[in-house]
């Protein structure tokens, strides 16, 4: 996939893959300035020892929202740059499941699917990606995902005919 592509190429990536991102580790000190900064300080992502003796994965995981969060690093990664796009937004899920608990020091990296991009108003394109998150030598995935996002642009730049 390249690095960078047009407004007018978007559509017909519709159904593929256009990315897949970088391994990312999640240790333990993420894992805790998550916690830190959402105020979710269960045991079972902080307190190594407990969860060790005290749930069946064998230490500490990642907080779901966590791994959900760092979607915007995987997305910034990996999936081409739209030339005239001006402004990127998050507009939200329309499905997200927790699959499988992402153990601390475990290796996540996700792969987008472009399952639609579809203009709206003169100046927006809103893409939807089928998302999963892998763990890396796991067969079940830490997450999937149907993420809306949508790309900003001037409308001089729209594609004729769209």
């Amino acid at each position: 996939m390249p690095q960078e592509i047009s407004l007018k190429d978007v559509p017909g990536l519709v159904g593929t893959v256009v990315g897949v991102s970088d391994w990312i580790t999640v240790d333990q000190p993420m894992i805790d300035a998550f916690a830190g900064a959402t105020m979710d300080h269960q045991f079972i992502h902080t307190d190594p020892v407990r969860a060790a003796a005290e749930t069946p994965f064998g230490g500490t995981i990642a907080h779901g929202f966590l791994t959900l969060s760092l979607l915007s690093a995987m997305n910034y990664n990996c999936l081409p740059k739209i030339r005239e796009q001006t402004m990127g937004i998050n507009y939200g899920f329309e499905k997200v499941r927790f699959m499988s608990p992402v153990r601390t020091g475990k290796r996540i990296r996700g792969s987008f699917k472009l399952a639609e991009a579809r203009f709206r108003g003169a100046g927006m394109l809103m893409n939807t990606y089928e998302v999963t998150v892998q763990i890396e030598d796991e067969r079940k995935a830490a997450l999937t995902a149907d993420w809306i996002t949508i790309s900003q642009f001037d409308p001089k730049d729209r594609p004729e005919g769209v």
